[in-house]
C-alpha cells in the first residue's frame, strides 16, 4: 500500500478537524467527535447511491449537481438535527461549528477515498495529483460547508432564531452547488477565487464565535 497516497487522501480532513477541535476553548470529548465523524462516513453510502441515481436520470452534470448538492448537505443536516443536537456535550455555540465541520469532514474523507482510489478521475489525472488537488479544494470546501451549517444551527439553537434552521440547510447547499458549478464550468481564475473564499469564510465565522466564547 502506498502510505504517502493514503496520507495525502486522509490527512487533510484530519488536520482541518484537529484545528477546529483545538480552537474550542472547552474541547468536546473525543468519543463525541469520533461518533459524529463516523456518522459523516456512514451517510456517504446512501448519498453515493442517491446521487448516482440522479446522474443516471439527469446526465447533464451542470443540472444534476443542483439536487446532488442538496442531497449531500441534506444528509449532513439530518445528522446534525437528530444526532448532534441531542448530544449532552452540545452546550455552547462553538460546539456547533466543531460538529458541523466534523460530520462534513467525515463525509469528505470517504468521498475522497472513493475519488482517489476508485473514480475515473484518478485514471485521468493520476491518484497522487488528484489527491493533492482535492486537499486544497474539495476538503477545505466541505469544511466550509460544515462551518456554515454549524453557524446557522448555533443561531437557531442558542439565540432561538427559528428561521435559521432553514438557512442551516439552504445556505450550505447553495454554496455547495456554486462550488460544484464552478468546478465543472468555471475558469481557473474564478475557481481559485471561490476556493479562497471558502477557506476564508470559516476563519471569519470561527473568529466571531471565539470572541464571544472568550467573553464567557
Amino acid at each position: 500500500m502506498d502510505l504517502y497516497l493514503l496520507s495525502l487522501t486522509i490527512l487533510p480532513s484530519l488536520l482541518i478537524l484537529r484545528f477546529f477541535v483545538k480552537s474550542d476553548k472547552f474541547p468536546e470529548p473525543a468519543s463525541a467527535i469520533i461518533k459524529v465523524f463516523i456518522w459523516g462516513i456512514v451517510i456517504s453510502i446512501p448519498i453515493f447511491f442517491i446521487n448516482t441515481y440522479i446522474l443516471f436520470k439527469i446526465p447533464e452534470k451542470h443540472i444534476a449537481i443542483f439536487p446532488a448538492s442538496f442531497v449531500e448537505e441534506g444528509f449532513k443536516f439530518l445528522v446534525f438535527y437528530f444526532i448532534v443536537l441531542k448530544l449532552k456535550d452540545f452546550d455552547e455555540p462553538m460546539d456547533a461549528l466543531v460538529y458541523g465541520v466534523t460530520v462534513s469532514l467525515g463525509f469528505a474523507t470517504l468521498e475522497n477515498i472513493y475519488y482517489v482510489y476508485f473514480s475515473e478521475f484518478s485514471e485521468i489525472y493520476g491518484s497522487t495529483t488528484l489527491a493533492s488537488i482535492r486537499a486544497f479544494t474539495s476538503i477545505p470546501a466541505h469544511a466550509s460547508f460544515g462551518c456554515l451549517m454549524g453557524y446557522f444551527v448555533l443561531k437557531h439553537h442558542f439565540t432561538k432564531s427559528k428561521k435559521n434552521i432553514i438557512f442551516a440547510l439552504i445556505v450550505p447547499s447553495l454554496v455547495h452547488y456554486l462550488y460544484n458549478f464552478v468546478m465543472i464550468n468555471g475558469e481557473l481564475f474564478i475557481l481559485i477565487i471561490i476556493v479562497l473564499l471558502l477557506i476564508i469564510i470559516p476563519f471569519i465565522i470561527l473568529n466571531r464565535v471565539k470572541k464571544k466564547q472568550g467573553k464567557n
